[in-house]
């Protein structure tokens, strides 16, 4: 008897991600694909959008932006048009075939690659919006090592509102570090990223104990 692709993914992080979306652990319509509140809440979306809006218009002349983890678009969908080209990049096969009969632009292109394996684009920015929260550190350093090939990375992470012990490893998957009172830092160890400088573009506070949103812009 032949299996369902759905069923055996060769890809263990391929599979983990697939299966979110194939059962809405991320909440949503359960007729649709939904990358969940961090993507929708307008409470967090729209001042990202506007930074990093603000961000890519700040050039004389429009840069090639790599989104590397672009979910189901509804943030990226915003931005695109201010780059030259818009490489939207996402691990989950039907997510990406979706995305392309959503949106189509001229400058824009989507891709099915794991970002931690596959060889990626070429650009001048690299768009990381809460995706390293949901790796293994095994697979964030795989990222960051590929990662200084671009000028501009700007990466986004949920973490703990006060002190934490950073990086603490886990299994990739629909959970964060949160509830382990930890966070991806990229300079702290086992990861210790070398960048010519880093700016902070965006801190928001959730409440409740929910942490908070951090955007950071790395330079190399």
């Amino acid at each position: 008897m032949k299996q369902s692709p759905k069923v055996k993914i060769p890809w263990p992080t391929k599979a983990a991600m697939s299966q979110i979306y194939e059962k809405n652990l991320w909440g949503g319509n359960p007729a649709e694909f939904y990358s969940g509140e961090g993507s929708h809440d307008p409470h967090i979306v729209t001042p990202y959008i506007n930074i990093i809006s603000d961000f890519l218009q700040s050039f004389d002349e429009p840069i090639t932006v790599c989104d590397l983890g672009c979910g189901d678009f509804n943030i990226g969908k915003e931005l695109v048009e201010f780059a030259a080209h818009y490489h939207a990049i996402d691990i989950v096969p039907a997510l990406i075939e979706r995305n392309k009969t959503l949106f189509n632009t001229e400058n824009l292109s989507f891709h099915c690659l794991d970002v931690a394996v596959d060889e990626l684009p070429s650009g001048d920015c690299a768009l990381v919006r809460q995706v390293l929260q949901h790796l293994s550190n095994q697979e964030v350093q795989q990222i960051l090592d590929k990662l200084s090939r671009y000028r501009y990375v700007i990466i986004t992470e949920h973490i703990p509102s006060g002190d934490f012990e950073p990086n603490k490893d886990k299994i990739s998957g629909q959970g964060i570090r949160l509830k382990q009172n930890s966070g991806i830092d990229v300079l702290a160890q086992p990861f210790y990223w070398k960048v010519k400088d880093v700016n902070e573009l965006l801190s928001l506070e959730l409440g409740n104990g929910r942490g908070r949103i951090v955007t950071t812009l790395y330079l190399f």
